[in-house]
């Protein structure tokens, strides 16, 4: 497993050179990252465990390392992250169900070929 605190501190400073490098860019992921709490029509809680989930899906272990450590600040339980991650899991089965359906036209289309 990771070093989480490390990883955090690791992509901290490169995320930084690459904002001294293009500035534009690094604004422009931290107004999208901000847009939730300026709507607030849910709240920071429910943004973060959104958001572990989607770092599953994604399998960025970095999102993983900053959101985690966001929830925790904002108290977020094991038995709310366990129920996000449930949503995560059925997303990939589900999306694992749906490109099989992908595979199996494919392979009746090229049959025909």
């Amino acid at each position: 497993m990771l070093d989480w605190k490390q990883t955090i501190h690791d992509l901290s400073i490169r995320i930084r050179e690459l904002g001294s490098r293009s500035p534009d860019t690094l604004r422009g992921v931290t107004l999208i990252a901000g847009a939730g709490a300026r709507t607030n029509h849910l709240d920071a809680k429910m943004r973060e465990l959104i958001a572990l989930s989607v770092a599953v899906t994604t399998r960025c272990d970095g999102c993983i390392a900053f959101h985690a450590a966001e929830a925790v600040k904002l108290g977020v339980s094991d038995e709310e992250i366990a129920e996000a991650l449930g949503v995560a899991v059925n997303l990939n089965a589900g999306a694992a169900m749906v490109y099989s359906g992908h595979v199996l036209d494919a392979m009746d289309k090229l049959k025909q070929s």
